[in-house]
């Protein structure tokens, strides 16, 4: 699982988790892509360590949650968008992988309730599609550096993991 791959490829070593909240793990919790590609990109400094704490934790609570929008935006941005890209089998390794958390595949009726959850709230109609996914998935965290953390959102609230 990644989990273990995340300790063989010993990027697990000293990882720091005492910046996490027991709130933070109430409940499933889904993220924006950005929190799985840190947790990736070993050029990414803290947010790195950060972010590799935070998929442990999702793994051993079972909470972890993620849309099929961002497993693609993963894999573009790892194989393709970051300092030292992954190779394309390793990231589909790492995606296999997150396909035994909670996954929310959106149909035609998500991407309109996101289009009203862009036009209510201003987020961008991406980020709309990622809390609609949260929603439907039943999260009430959404972890991630994009959107006003402690902003809530279709009964979920946002939490920037990467804030002390």
């Amino acid at each position: 699982m990644l989990a273990d791959r995340l300790k063989v490829a010993g990027c697990l070593v000293n990882a720091r988790t005492d910046w996490l909240k027991t709130e933070d793990f109430a409940g499933l919790a889904a993220h924006d892509t950005n929190v799985l590609v840190y947790a990736h990109d070993v050029t990414a400094g803290g947010k790195h360590g950060r972010a590799r704490a935070l998929v442990e934790e999702l793994w051993d609570t079972r909470q972890g949650c993620v849309s099929v929008q961002v497993l693609q935006e993963f894999f573009v941005t790892t194989t393709r968008k970051i300092p030292k890209p992954l190779e394309a089998p390793e990231a589909a390794r790492i995606i296999g992988d997150l396909a035994h958390w909670h996954v929310h595949a959106p149909a035609a009726g998500d991407v309109l309730a996101a289009i009203d959850i862009h036009q209510r709230t201003g987020a961008s109609f991406w980020d709309a599609m990622i809390l609609r996914s949260a929603k439907e998935l039943g999260c009430q965290t959404l972890h991630s550096e994009d959107l006003n953390p402690g902003q809530a959102y279709e009964g979920g609230q946002v939490r920037n993991p990467f804030l002390a």
